[in-house]
């Protein structure tokens, strides 16, 4: 594998940006990765709809993957919006059957905005490419498509057992105000729950997650791991949505990886204050947006990029001019044993805080606190995030 890793997308544009090979490459591209594409079909969408599908003929399709396998080489694939059943034939007849390759198939027959985007042949040519896949991402219409039978489990067990793929069942589309995600693969099960975000900017979700799966897998990373990141990039994304057009508008990828890339980043400073009022007028006029305001003590400010800031009244315990630096590991346990192993003492950790942070600390030669700490959504996102 290439020090970056290369994913290969086969799947059709979107001229809103917002979903299919524009929501791709930018996920593909935020998280680090080299995005390479061969484009099944030229559609005419916005937020609202699609209003025009042109299949790109397959032979195409192939020259288009041919000259990236050829030259670049390829890591793991991603294929969504297959075009038609010659192209999802002739895709399957050449990518690789023995699985070295991880190949990511996320089965798009509808739009976000109901629009069809594939026929009954098309999806009946699906079973060809779920025989090479080492995951398919159906919804829940989609797998109520692919798989017999009403419970959604048994159903994925049924296309595990049919096609020797793992099935990510996800499950946005079932009521509540909870979502459950569930990986089903051959001898294990796991499952996701988290809250409902309700927004209509979800243009993409499926592209966005499919992508970021197969990023993952590309760089080495467990199924489940990848999944699991995966989840975490779309719901950032979901949040930070920049609110464009009048119907499902795209979604957010652009600030997001400071929250899911690998270890160790830099994305949060904490510094001393004593006076809450002044610090508050003086950051926000560098030009800082207030996210967490709680007076007398605490608040927190976002930065471009995706980067927060802090500042903190500690009673006179601190002298002027101390900080805290946060470093956000997606493993915070595993890091913290690493060190401890290495000899470096703890200060405390890892803990679960009452901010919804799970932190490890410990000092520098200098006696610099260093935060480690994993926050998810909760850095950027907490409940109480002022409106």
């Amino acid at each position: 594998m290439s020090d970056i890793a290369r994913v290969l997308i086969i799947a059709g544009s979107d001229s809103g940006g917002g979903a299919g090979i524009q929501a791709d490459i930018k996920t593909i591209t935020m998280l680090g990765g080299h995005a390479m594409t061969a484009i099944t079909a030229i559609t005419a969408q916005n937020t609202l709809g699609v209003t025009g599908v042109h299949p790109v003929p397959a032979d195409m399709v192939l020259a288009q993957i041919e000259a990236v396998v050829d030259d670049i080489g390829v890591d793991a694939v991603k294929i969504g919006m297959i075009g038609s059943a010659a192209t999802a034939n002739a895709v399957a007849d050449y990518l690789p059957h023995d699985r070295s390759v991880p190949i990511v198939f996320d089965p798009v027959m509808v739009a976000t905005s109901g629009s069809a985007l594939a026929d009954g042949e098309t999806i009946a040519a699906f079973a060809r490419l779920m025989d090479i896949a080492t995951v398919v991402t159906p919804n829940l219409p989609e797998l109520a498509t692919l798989a017999q039978g009403d419970d959604p489990v048994q159903a994925a067990l049924g296309l595990v057992s049919a096609h020797g793929c793992a099935v990510l069942i996800k499950g946005g589309h079932d009521e509540g105000d909870a979502i459950v995600d569930a990986l089903i693969e051959e001898d294990n099960m796991t499952s996701w729950q988290d809250d409902r975000i309700e927004t209509r900017d979800n243009h993409g979700t499926g592209c966005t997650l499919a992508s970021a799966i197969a990023l993952f897998l590309a760089e080495g990373r467990s199924l489940p791991d990848a999944v699991n990141r995966a989840r975490r990039f779309v719901r950032l994304a979901l949040r930070d949505a920049p609110g464009l057009g009048s119907g499902h508008g795209p979604m957010g990828q652009g600030n997001v990886r400071l929250d899911v890339g690998g270890e160790m980043r830099l994305n949060q400073i904490t510094v001393g204050c004593d006076d809450y009022a002044a610090s508050v007028d003086f950051y926000r006029a560098l030009g800082l947006r207030l996210i967490v305001d709680n007076p007398p003590d605490y608040a927190r400010f976002a930065a471009p990029g995706g980067v927060t800031f802090s500042i903190h009244r500690d009673d006179g315990q601190a002298a002027p001019g101390s900080a805290t630096v946060y470093f956000e590991c997606n493993d915070v346990d595993g890091e913290a044993a690493r060190l401890a192993r290495l000899g470096m003492p703890l200060e405390h950790g890892p803990i679960d805080q009452p901010w919804m942070w799970r932190e490890a600390r410990l000092r520098d030669p200098f006696g610099n606190m260093v935060c480690l700490y994993r926050a998810g959504e909760m850095r950027r996102y907490p409940p109480w995030r002022v409106a």
